[in-house]
């Protein structure tokens, strides 16, 4: 019974039957970002025109503008940081690896001066 009352928990909200707002990256604050988008975009556009259908479909597209620029610029910047953490990531892998040998970049080999004046 546990088994069957967790999948029920763990299922998110769907938009169209397609796309999980909940497990997908981004997903959420972009559809947020479009609805807010659209609100302003059709109600801007109603109050200047006072066309009805018109003003539905700017807002409809403002809408699906809004919401696929919102999702690919998050996109862009979770791969961009994951980039980062990736190469800091091996970064300190090289750095345990090579601490305390002479591989290691930090450890900067002494020239060795004479000890009287020259």
């Amino acid at each position: 019974m546990s088994g069957e009352e967790g999948a029920s928990q763990k299922k998110g909200f769907r938009l169209l039957g397609i796309l999980d707002v909940q497990s997908t990256p981004c997903a959420r604050e972009a559809v947020l970002h479009g609805a807010g988008g659209s609100l302003a975009v059709g109600l801007l556009h109603f109050l200047a025109t006072s066309r009805v259908k018109r003003s539905f479909d700017v807002g409809f597209a403002g809408f699906m503008f809004t919401t696929l620029g919102s999702w690919f610029y998050c996109r862009m910047n979770n791969a961009k940081l994951r980039a980062e953490q990736r190469l800091i990531q091996e970064g300190i892998k090289k750095k345990v690896v090579y601490e305390g040998t002479s591989l290691d970049p930090t450890n900067k080999p002494r020239a060795e001066a004479p000890s009287g004046p020259s």
